[in-house]
């Protein structure tokens, strides 16, 4: 008799451990720490941050990019995601599969509140799941959350680098346009959304984004540590565009930073014979180092 909590899995359907090109991120030195971004073009641009002698950049499959290397004597990756939760999907579950537990998605967004500027950070320790992809795996109360380590370790990296940033929730939507109640082709534009977006900004929602929700939640299920930092692209309220496009360099540049900071923060932890990381962890190893 099949067991009421696991069903059995028809012989035609593989698992994600061995499905697909999961194997193609299973790449010599793969670090425990990623950063995701989406635009494939961004991880050139976070490796040129790194030390420049431990860079390999890679050419996967569908368009994606990866690069493997250290920053500040901390081993680092990052891979694209691509555009949304279907794309994220894909190569969170790989680099899962491939040994990584630790993500940072690092993008681009667009703020609707008044006080959050054109080129600030914003750091999502929780997301709306209207992603359209988190629905799929559990039931709609489940919250989607970053680790409180990764997200403290993106709020120290932005202190230290004198990065102005917020920490909120964001809104992760399904759609480029009507699901981040933008008109669309022809301006056709649902009624309701312009009382389904003041409700998100008087709720003190942060920004608008596509992947969070999904990364997230996966993370959580997969018992992995997640967190994000994005740069505000585009002000909604204001009208305002970043043309510097200096937040995305800083949202890059605080990711790898926090990555220092978790690779130092685990070994402390790991000294300390504790589970989790807490400011006690750092105290007890100093302790022992006497």
């Amino acid at each position: 008799m099949t067991s009421p909590t696991r069903s059995a899995r028809p012989e035609n359907v593989t698992s994600a451990e061995r499905g697909g090109h999961a194997t193609e991120y299973d790449l010599p030195g793969l670090p425990k720490y990623a950063l995701l971004p989406g635009d494939p073009g961004r991880v050139s641009l976070m490796a040129s941050q790194w030390e420049k002698e431990s860079v390999q950049e890679y050419t996967l499959r569908r368009g994606y990019r990866g690069a493997i290397g250290e920053y500040q004597g901390a081993r680092i990756s990052a891979f694209s995601t691509g555009i949304g939760g279907p794309s994220a999907e894909a190569v969170v579950t790989k680099l899962a599969g491939a040994g990584v537990d630790t993500m940072i998605r690092v993008g681009t967004t667009g703020t609707i509140q008044e006080h959050i500027q054109v080129g600030d950070l914003i750091i999502n320790d929780a997301c709306v799941r209207m992603d359209g992809t988190s629905n799929l795996y559990v039931r709609p109360e489940f919250p989607a959350v970053a680790s409180f380590e990764v997200t403290s370790a993106l709020v120290e990296a932005a202190e230290a680098l004198g990065v102005r940033y917020h920490v909120g929730t964001g809104y992760t939507a399904g759609s480029f346009y009507t699901g981040q109640f933008r008109p669309t082709l022809g301006g056709y534009r649902p009624a309701r959304l312009d009382g389904d977006f003041e409700d998100m900004r008087q709720a003190g929602v942060t920004n608008f984004e596509m992947e969070g929700a999904t990364i997230f939640t996966l993370s959580r299920l997969f018992g992995l540590r997640a967190g994000m930092c994005a740069a505000v692209v585009a002000h909604r309220i204001l009208g305002e565009w970043d043309t510097e496009a200096t937040g995305e360099a800083n949202a890059c540049l605080v990711a790898a930073e926090a990555v220092r900071l978790l690779t130092s923060w685990d070994k402390a932890r790991q000294k300390a014979g504790r589970r989790y990381f807490s400011p006690g962890a750092l105290a007890a190893a100093d302790g022992d180092a006497r």
